[in-house]
Parts: structure tokens; sequence; C-alpha cells
């Protein structure tokens, strides 16, 4: 029962890492030549979920702006892609929500024991 609540806690620290580099990448959006993060989840030595993040380095788009002297130059921009940024901030909702749900199962089984025991 321990156990169940220790890879928990692992996994819920390992999504807000990813809930984190989301977040980062929705904030930059607008800034030019910003490289998104990708955070995957993987099982560690002890097999407990970590957090591994990752620069993702694909070019943005690149666009013609003007500069303050008035000519022309190719800017590129942001590589974050918002229609990928939110449904990875709904899976981690999910995720996070999931996790939750065990430890708190957990404590009812607990309470329950020490229930039966006193």
């Amino acid at each position: 029962m321990i156990s169940s609540s220790y890879s928990s806690l692992a996994a819920l620290r390992a999504i807000s890492t990813r809930v984190g580099a989301t977040a980062d990448n929705v904030a930059n959006i607008g800034t030019n030549g910003y490289k998104k993060t990708r955070v995957t989840i993987e099982e560690n030595q002890v097999h407990q979920p970590q957090a591994r993040a990752e620069k993702i380095n694909t070019p943005g788009p690149l666009v013609q702006e003007q500069t303050t002297d008035g000519s022309i130059e190719m800017v590129e921009k942001s590589n974050v892609e918002l229609s990928e940024e939110i449904p990875n901030q709904m899976l981690s909702r999910r995720f996070f929500q999931a996790n939750l749900k065990t430890i708190q199962t957990a404590d009812q089984m607990l309470g329950s024991l020490m229930d039966i025991i006193s």
C-alpha cells in the first residue's frame, strides 16, 4: 500500500514537470526563435516514474518582419504549436487526477485498516 503511494507521488512530480514545460511553451509561443520542450515520463532504476525533458530543435516558421530602420528581414518564430500543447495539458490533467485518486484510495484503505485494528 505504501509502495503505491510512493509510485503515485513520483508520478505526480513527473507530471508537474510536464505541466511546467507545457506552461513555458505556451508562455513563449510569441517569442522569436523559442524552441519547445517536450517531457516524457519514463521508468527509472527503482521502477518509479521519472520525467525526462528535451528541447525540440525543429525550426519555427520564417516570416518577414520590418525592422526599426524600415528594412525587411526574415525572422524565425517559435516552433510551439498550440494544437499540440492543449491536448498535452488535458492528458496531464487526467494523469494527475488518476494518481491523486490512487493516493486517496490508499489513504482510505489505511484508515479502514486502522479502524478495524483499534
